[in-house]
């Protein structure tokens, strides 16, 4: 029997992660952190009987802790009560699932304290990757990658053989093939509706963007130590194939399967074991043929700042991150256009100077000041 944590337990990669631990029935839940969604963490907390709950929002805490009297879970809030979450004693493995770079200190907290990671953060790696590598090898600790595309290089890497590039695959999102003057009317509503994946709305409209491919090319960097000149990005629109690696000798190998994020889950929970898991198969007779193509970095100059942020390093992958994260709640809020998300992300980059190689604490003050030039720019 393994023992668990799940931070972001009532989001997208939660909720599905709680559904392959049920699938298997040999994983004990021991911690569960959530936002505000206290309604479905309290079923959670009944349905799992973990030993410790978090609740961010500490009026939403004290209501849950009402709510659940009547059992023996200790209810934290804030950052403290994520950190001991992420920490939680008998857990051997956290899986970090909270959105945005509010999971970078309970993903270090969770390694300082032995605990594998199942890794579904990836602005963890995108804007400290320098100072978490280093200290998985420190700590002897495994980071099992959950995104799909990470997922697949890293079973496709299994054996050890040294590589020559990444092909990290994209669908293309819900506008593939449009002009930025073709763009320039969406309305939140319009890229929320991705063509292949169920996700949480950010994630979402950062797949519309290619940001969100642009932060898995920093992730990668890190997660398999190659330049990001050495990761290309393919769009492949059915997400059939969800990234490929080419080695050496010239051989690609690919991971292929259907776009259901519970495989790269229950792989990582399972590593190195691979389990049946229930659901649809892929069906190369109806699949007749996969198409590849390049992808547009004139239209979605999202993934060019992406590169750059990537290539210079330092704090600037940060600046790429925060101005995002702030550019896609306005947007989301109706408060700014669509094309607005890049060229506000495009302006915080301009204007940053690098920090080499930041603290932790000069990561989270480049966030900060990045939200606050953008608030005064607006």
């Amino acid at each position: 029997m393994k023992n668990i944590s799940v931070l972001g337990s009532t989001g997208s990669i939660g909720t599905q992660t709680l559904e392959v631990v049920e699938n298997n029935g040999d994983i004990r839940v021991t911690a569960l952190a959530a936002g505000s969604n206290i309604a479905l963490l309290e079923r959670q907390i009944r349905r799992f009987r973990p030993r410790l709950a978090c609740v961010w929002d500490e009026k939403k805490a004290a209501e849950l802790k009402t709510a659940v009297a009547d059992l023996d879970v200790r209810i934290v809030s804030g950052m403290d009560g994520l950190i001991q979450a992420a920490a939680e004693p008998t857990a051997e493995l956290t899986v970090t699932a909270v959105v945005g770079m509010i999971g970078i200190r309970p993903t270090i907290a969770a390694m300082e304290a032995g605990k594998d990671i199942a890794l579904a953060n990836k602005e963890t790696l995108v804007t400290a990757g320098h100072l978490i590598m280093p200290l998985a090898r420190k700590k002897g600790v495994r980071i099992l990658p959950v995104d799909s595309e990470h997922s697949a290089i890293f079973q496709c890497m299994r054996d050890g053989n040294r590589i020559h590039r990444i092909l990290l695959t994209a669908s293309g999102g819900p506008f593939r093939g449009r002009s930025r003057e073709q763009m320039r009317e969406i309305q939140p509503e319009d890229a929320l509706k991705h063509p292949n994946w169920s996700m949480g709305r950010k994630i979402t409209i950062d797949s519309s963007t290619m940001v969100n491919k642009g932060l898995e090319v920093m992730e990668a960097r890190w997660l398999f130590d190659v330049g990001a000149d050495r990761i290309q990005v393919v769009v492949q629109p059915k997400s059939i194939i969800h990234s490929m690696v080419e080695f050496e000798d010239g051989a690609v190998m690919a991971q292929l399967g259907t776009p259901d994020m519970k495989l790269p889950i229950q792989y990582a929970l399972y590593y190195p074991e691979r389990r049946y898991l229930p659901g649809k198969r892929l069906d190369f007779w109806s699949l007749g043929q996969i198409v590849l193509e390049k992808p547009d970095f004139e239209n979605f100059p999202a993934l060019s700042l992406a590169y750059e942020a990537g290539r210079t390093g330092g704090s600037l992958p940060t600046v790429f991150n925060a101005a995002n994260e702030y550019a896609v709640g306005r947007f989301l809020d109706r408060k700014i256009s669509y094309l607005a998300i890049t060229d506000m992300i495009a302006a915080a980059m301009s204007r940053h100077r690098v920090i080499e190689n930041p603290s932790l604490e000069q990561i989270l003050e480049t966030e900060q000041e990045t939200y606050e030039y953008l608030r005064t720019a607006e």
